[in-house]
């Protein structure tokens, strides 16, 4: 199991794997049916998918069929911002996913301002349809105004992150008040596998590329969502808890930031 040990405590005292198979412009269907089970094959025990995916019943099919149990699979799913209620949301991706919780249940994006749907999640965690509540996509402001007004605090805050795009300033605040922080997009949608310096640090460590950004990522404390629909790659995803970065390594990758250390979670919000 390459999950033993490779797990954070959040701040609910709920245990997170830090490595997981993120679904994003995964297929419904046979293609995210086949990434799922495959990532289940290889040891992975995290799925991270979103109603916006429109792949949540292919993720519950996929975690069904595997013969992994429920309990050793942490699953997490998005609202949908748009859509008023989080509480009906969350009941109809359970019924997708075939599932009767979810492990974490995040607000995808800051739409209506970052308050707005919080007390519907904290409905939704009240009365068990989630064990955990986060939120995806806050900026450090964004954050702050919902910590001050939060009863149950998020317990993550998924944003994009890697080497080139470093949000330190975002990083250091979420750590600071307990939120841990997952990162979306390591590999730049495929983008940052063809970097000559990744590369370079790569070939020294005889490992791949998407390793050597993977394995920055839980080195600066992240949990970190690799997405792939390659049973190869899915499975070379997840060999990264045998080797390390020395402070050299880090230091280059720190250097690759395009962001300045921003504390937004995106150059261009979408909402």
């Amino acid at each position: 199991m390459i999950y033993e040990g490779q797990t954070r405590e959040l701040n609910d005292g709920h245990r997170i794997p830090l490595l997981g198979l993120g679904v994003w412009q995964v297929r419904d269907g046979r293609q995210c049916e086949d990434a799922v089970r495959w990532a289940l094959d290889a040891g992975y025990r995290h799925i991270d998918t979103a109603q916006v995916y429109g792949n949540e019943t292919s993720v519950g099919r996929a975690l069904r069929g595997s013969g992994v149990p429920r309990e050793e699979v942490f699953v997490t799913t998005k609202l949908n911002p748009s859509r008023r209620d989080p509480v009906a949301e969350a009941e109809d991706s359970l019924k997708r996913l075939g599932l009767d919780y979810l492990d974490l249940y995040l607000v995808h994006w800051p739409q209506g301002g970052p308050t707005r749907a919080w007390d519907g999640m904290q409905r939704a965690h009240q009365l068990g349809l989630t064990r955990s509540i986060g939120v995806s996509n806050y900026g450090v402001p964004q954050l702050g105004t919902l910590l001050r007004s939060a009863s149950t605090p998020p317990a993550v805050n998924q944003v994009q992150i890697s080497p080139y795009e470093f949000r330190r300033a975002l990083l250091d605040e979420s750590e600071r008040h307990g939120v841990a922080v997952e990162a979306y997009s390591p590999l730049g949608t495929g983008r940052h596998l063809g970097s000559r310096e990744v590369a370079g640090i790569a070939e020294q460590h005889g490992r791949t590329p998407a390793q050597v950004l993977i394995r920055w990522s839980l080195q600066h404390g992240l949990i970190v969502l690799p997405k792939s629909t390659h049973r190869e790659r899915i499975e070379q995803n997840a060999q990264v808890f045998d080797f390390e970065l020395g402070p050299d390594d880090m230091a280059a990758l720190d250097r690759l930031d395009r962001t300045g250390g921003t504390g937004d979670s995106l150059e261009q919000p979408w909402w």
